[in-house]
Formats: C-alpha cells, structure tokens, sequence
C-alpha cells in the first residue's frame, strides 16, 4: 500500500488530544501501559522523536523491531511508532490473532512510495526481454509489501543496510544481474564496495520507464531503481567539505543511503546500528559529525556528552514522515485498543504477506 491508499482509509485524530497538555498526555500513557500490560507491545524505530521514544518497549531499526514483535508472542497490539512499511513487515510476521497499529498512518516513507508495483511490474517484463532470465530483483526492506512480494515470488529476498553485502553477493552467485529497489545509492555503493564499476551499473527511471545507460547492456551488472530516501540524498559533497574545513580532525560518518560521492568523502558508512555502535566505542574527546535522520543525531548527542558530534548538515530536518508519529496519535492508539475501538490497523492482504515473506525468510537464512 502506497501512502495514497493509507490517506483514503486515515480517521483523523480527535481534537482533543491537542488541547492535551504534555504532562497530561505522558501521564495517561503510562497509566494506559499498566493497565494493557502484556497485551500491548510499542517498537520504537531510533528515528523516532524523544517524545514517543521514551515510551517504547524497544529501540532499532526497522527489520529488528518487526522480528522482535514476532517474537513477542504474548502482545495482542504492536502499536507501531515507525512508517508504514515498518508496520507493514511487521503484520507479515506476527501471528494472525495479533494485530498491527500504526499510531498515524499518514506516516508513510517517500522511497518506498518511489516503487509501485504497477511500475515495478512493466520494467521486469521491458527487462526480461533484454536480458532474459538473467536478473534477480532484491528489494531494500524500506519498500512496500507488494514490492517485496514482487521480489519473493521472482527469487529475490529483502536486505538491510546491515546485511546488504551479504545478499548482494549470494544474489550475484544465483543470478548475472541484479536489480535492485528501490534505494539507488545503496544499492551502488554496496555493488560497488563488492567490486562492481560504476559503468556496469545502469539506473531504472520509473517515470521515464526506461533504462539509462550509455554503454554496452551486455556489460550491465546492477539495474538500480531510481529512488532514494529524501533524508539521506540531502547530505551533500558540500557538507563533507565544510565540516572538513571548520573541523580539521572530525570523523565523518554517514549512512549508505547517501549519494556515492558523500560516502567516499566521508571515513565511514554503515547502516544505522553501525553508526550508533561506532560512537558508542569512540574515545572521550574525539569529534563526529554523523550523516543520517536528526531526531537520532540530536540523540546521540545527549547521550554522549563526552564526545563532540554534530550533524554533517547543521540546517538539517528530520525526516517529516516519521516525526508525524507524535505524543497525541500514541496516546490516541493506546486509548482506542483500550476502549476496544482500536484504529489505524495496518494489515496486509494474505497472498502479497505469504509472497513477501519468502523474500523475508531467504534473507533471514542467509543472514
């Protein structure tokens, strides 16, 4: 589902949450929390704002916390403060009987929303005729159940940020080529980290629906979909140099979903776990200006005063989609499930949920 379906089927927050004071607001969650008890479950992915973040029973990215929920077998709600495709991988591996709230679900993620099945459909048929059976699609986890179902019925499996050379390499041992949604920057540089040239890579223009590519087909090793998060592309080569010229001796890190150029600028990159990992190891006094969503930078900062971190863009937003999960709609979803008038449910149709979870479950065997 795109986040013009979610729009159609989006009730809107009743006034009165607004007119809520904080305090009133978190008061009333955590005696919501006591009172639900076992029956409630609220993942947190680390984009999320403080304000939400304080509440959840877990922290991480978006595959972790969508396992963690399955594994939570006693929790009847998984009130979840991502986006959409977030809750939606989550209702395809949850029990049946457990059921799957996003607290807005206007919350939705512009690159997931940059490959629609229709197009993803129309470009695998234009590519079969090229190529033949040479390609095997892998989608990043960041794209809807539909274009993970695509995937799982044509082969192919979801990575992450964490694992993606991992399955970019197994993909290469089952296929010649590969094609890779809907992230395009992660996707080239994870080909490229495994020694693949840039000019065997071609990009996908959805729109457009054609290939760009100027040289021979025959040498193209990687067809990467062209989308991106609109968070991670805005990190320019200008930031790097900036940073660099004000701060001599800072590390640069930043997320793979940046353009190529940022990440060969920069002195590392690595999925999100990574990036948290590598402050929480640094020495005291050293210095980070870290490339990814602000909500978790400005929270690696008040957790490590003893280290001096900045964004690597200092006018930097969060990422507006997830920040739409706010105090008002978690306490609106918990107040709901415990009035037994539970709304938001994200649910996935059965057929696309049995197809993406094969994509899931050959990713989780080789990872």
């Amino acid at each position: 589902m795109n986040l013009l379906q979610a729009l159609q089927q989006t009730t809107v927050i009743p006034e009165r949450y607004n007119k809520m004071t904080i305090q009133e607001m978190e008061e009333r969650v955590r005696e919501l929390k006591t009172r639900l008890g076992e029956r409630l479950f609220i993942p947190g992915h680390h984009y999320q704002r403080d304000e939400v973040i304080q509440f959840a029973d877990a922290v991480g990215d978006s595959f972790k916390l969508a396992r963690i929920s399955a594994d939570n077998k006693k929790a009847e709600y998984i009130v979840f403060c991502g986006v959409h495709f977030m809750a939606e991988t989550a209702d395809i591996l949850t029990a049946p009987d457990q059921k799957v709230i996003l607290p807005d679900r206007k919350a939705g993620c512009s690159m997931a929303d940059m490959a629609d099945i229709h197009q993803t459909e129309r470009a695998w048929n234009k590519l079969a005729n090229w190529f033949g059976d040479t390609v095997l699609p892998l989608t990043y986890v960041n794209s809807t159940a539909e274009i993970k179902a695509f995937v799982g019925r044509n082969g192919g499996a979801t990575v992450t940020s964490s694992n993606a050379h991992k399955i970019l390499k197994w993909g290469f041992s089952q296929k010649e080529r590969i094609l890779f949604l809907p992230d395009q920057h992660l996707g080239r540089n994870t080909a490229y980290d495994l020694g693949v040239d840039l000019q065997q890579m071609a990009l996908w223009d959805p729109l457009k629906d054609e290939l760009i590519y100027d040289g021979d087909v025959n040498e193209i090793k990687v067809i990467l979909w062209k989308g991106h998060c609109s968070v991670h592309e805005n990190f320019t080569i200008h930031n790097v140099r900036e940073v660099r010229n004000k701060y001599p001796n800072i590390n640069i890190i930043v997320h793979p979903e940046c353009r190529r150029e940022v990440v060969e600028a920069s002195d590392s990159s690595g999925s999100t776990n990574y990036i948290i990992q590598t402050i929480e190891k640094a020495a005291p006094g050293t210095s980070w200006a870290i490339g990814t969503e602000m909500n978790l930078v400005s929270r690696l900062m008040k957790q490590h005063p003893d280290k001096h971190i900045i964004s690597l863009n200092p006018n930097f937003c969060p990422c507006m989609t997830m920040n739409r999960i706010d105090l008002p709609h978690l306490l609106w979803s918990l107040e709901s499930i415990y009035k037994g008038d539970s709304v938001n449910f994200i649910k996935v149709p059965e057929q696309v949920a049995i197809e993406a979870k094969l994509a899931l479950e050959r990713m989780l065997a080789l990872a």
